[in-house]
């Protein structure tokens, strides 16, 4: 819309003319003075201020990287062999413990009386097989002397077998009494930790039910579950043979250092549904950092990479037709080069073709690049 000034100096100029008329005049006068103006501010666009690193060449780590789930080394449900009430918990929740060590103490009053009738009626057996053998004895005797009869003796060697089987089973009664006797003190059978309780004292416990007493999982050492593309197994598997590979396992959102373990398992089959393998790291766990079920970053690494050319990942650009990088000439202009990557290695990644060792790239900046453009250094290399 024209302001008042501008119509009052067409109407100067153009006094006769219609209003149509003055519109496009007024027009003219503008476009030519934003031609003077853009005359006034032409030449060369200004060098665009970049951040800018040099391509080098060394030996580098090939590993690769996925998120890992933490898994007990082993658990155990514990769970009575023997019925009874509960006594004693000689244990709190959520404590380490050994193995072999106390864990549950029930009622063994009817466990012992039982052990003693069985040892009792082994006691009696043994002294009726004890007069059976010397009847057995006598007889053998007096049937070499003559004087005794065979049915005797037959008879008495019959009784002597049978109270030596009878003296037998007595002796596994005792064996299964002081068995059940012991199953009333409930001990760990590894060094773990406990979890939640599921029973407490004065609980009637049932023999081998279907709820355990308590859970121990064994962390030291421990698993860490973690997979890799099934492209890459054929290569995991070749350096495998040739010596352990070494597997790194860091806690998100903490500032402590990894732990270190070593690949231990390669499943034996690789997941249809998502084209991956599942791998196993073993962890010492000495700290105990690693707790079952949690999440964890993964670096598994393969083999080393000799005389690699390595660029900051920043300089990675992509584009529909792949990856570049801007690399900066001597005469400052920047050239879009395609390149093809490899391996990213902490904050760099390996460029397998497309770039020298030595060549500048930008590492900050890209967005108002363009192949030919006049870049400026904010910093040095």
């Amino acid at each position: 819309m024209l302001s008042d000034r501008s119509a009052t100096i067409v109407r100067l100029v153009l006094p006769n003319l219609p209003t149509r008329a003055l519109v496009l005049g007024l027009m003219v006068v503008l476009l030519s003075a934003c031609g003077h103006g853009g005359q006034g501010n032409s030449g060369m666009m200004p060098a665009v201020p970049v951040l800018a690193s040099a391509a080098i060449r060394k030996s580098v780590p090939n590993q690769l990287s996925a998120i890992g789930t933490v898994e007990a080394f082993s658990t155990v449900y514990v769970k009575s062999r023997a019925g009874g009430h509960l006594e004693a918990i000689p244990f709190k929740e959520g404590d380490f413990v050994a193995k072999g060590q106390l864990l549950f103490t029930l009622d063994s009053r009817i466990a012992q009386s039982t052990l003693r009738s069985a040892e009792a009626n082994l006691a009696r057996d043994e002294a009726q097989a004890h007069q059976a053998l010397t009847d057995e004895e006598r007889f053998s005797s007096l049937l070499r002397q003559g004087v005794g009869s065979r049915e005797q003796y037959d008879q008495a060697r019959a009784g002597a077998g049978v109270w030596t089987a009878t003296v037998a089973a007595d002796r596994a009664a005792v064996e299964a009494a002081r068995v059940n006797l012991e199953y009333t003190a409930i001990h760990s059978p590894i060094d773990g930790r406990t979890g939640n309780l599921q029973s407490h004292i004065g609980d009637l416990i049932k023999s081998d039910s279907d709820t355990p007493l308590v859970t121990i999982t064994q962390i030291q050492p421990i698993y860490v579950d973690f997979s890799i593309p099934e492209r890459e197994l054929a290569t995991v598997r070749e350096n495998l043979e040739q010596r352990p590979l070494a597997v790194e396992a860091t806690i998100p959102n903490t500032q402590d250092a990894s732990e270190r373990g070593t690949l231990s398992f390669i499943d034996n089959t690789v997941d249809k549904a998502t084209g991956e393998i599942l791998l196993k790291g073993l962890f010492q766990n000495e700290k105990r950092r690693l707790w079952p079920g949690s999440f964890v970053n993964v670096i598994l690494t393969i083999s080393e990479i000799r005389d690699a050319i390595v660029v900051p990942s920043e300089a990675i650009q992509t584009s529909q037709q792949g990856t570049f990088v801007f690399v900066i000439g001597v005469d400052h202009k920047v050239a879009m080069r395609p390149v093809a990557i490899g391996a990213r290695i902490a904050q760099d990644t390996v460029v397998e073709r497309g770039l020298a060792a030595g060549e500048t790239v930008v590492t900050d900046g890209q967005l108002r690049l363009a192949p030919g453009a006049v870049v400026a250094l904010k910093q040095s290399l």
